[in-house]
């Protein structure tokens, strides 16, 4: 599936502009760590791009969601390590077990830290991404109220994707700073 494909097919089935964004983030981030460790960029990007490609017709229904999505992704043919990375992100809601690709531990790791990064974007006085630093969400990393949703466990599975955490803050980070006019921050 190209980019454009894949942008039709998100916006067939989404139309929270928070919900796009957090999915543009997710795929910002996956391409820049697929060009880190020499992983196949489109596979990557579009993994993240449509992760949460079902989210407004499964709802608040953890018991479904990402498995709908990885169906909608399978009729279409899409490549299996991408059907199953976007089920996987959801492996404890879908009482699937542990994750065990680097794609699965990426994807999962990827699209939570967004939610992290934007949080730390909002709370600053100008609202910008540009300003956020690495140190800064580090510290946020350890404030349990700070962006409940973020869940820290799964940001830290970077590392079972070959991340040290500063490291994949710094690059998820520069991803969404690249594509800052198109999430708003």
């Amino acid at each position: 599936m190209q980019r454009e494909e894949a942008l039709e097919l998100l916006q067939a089935n989404l139309k929270s502009e928070n919900l796009l964004k957090h999915c543009y983030a997710s795929e910002a981030v996956m391409r820049r760590l697929a060009r880190e460790k020499g992983e196949n960029e489109d596979l990557w990007g579009l993994t993240g791009l449509l992760h949460d490609l079902d989210l407004e017709i499964t709802g608040d229904d953890m018991s479904v969601h990402a498995d709908t999505a990885a169906r909608m992704l399978e009729e279409r043919g899409e490549p299996a390590e991408m059907v199953d990375a976007v089920r996987m992100h959801n492996a404890e809601g879908l009482g699937l077990g542990e994750r065990t690709t680097v794609l699965q531990h990426a994807l999962a790791s990827s699209e939570t830290v967004t939610g992290l990064i934007v949080a730390a974007a909002l709370v600053r006085p100008d609202k910008q991404l540009a300003g956020v630093k690495v140190s800064s969400l580090r510290k946020r990393m350890k404030e349990k109220a700070f962006a409940r949703g973020a869940r820290r466990e799964v940001i830290i599975e970077c590392e079972q994707a070959g991340f040290e955490l500063d490291e994949f803050l710094a690059l998820a980070l520069e991803a969404m700073q690249g594509i800052s006019d198109d999430l708003g921050l």
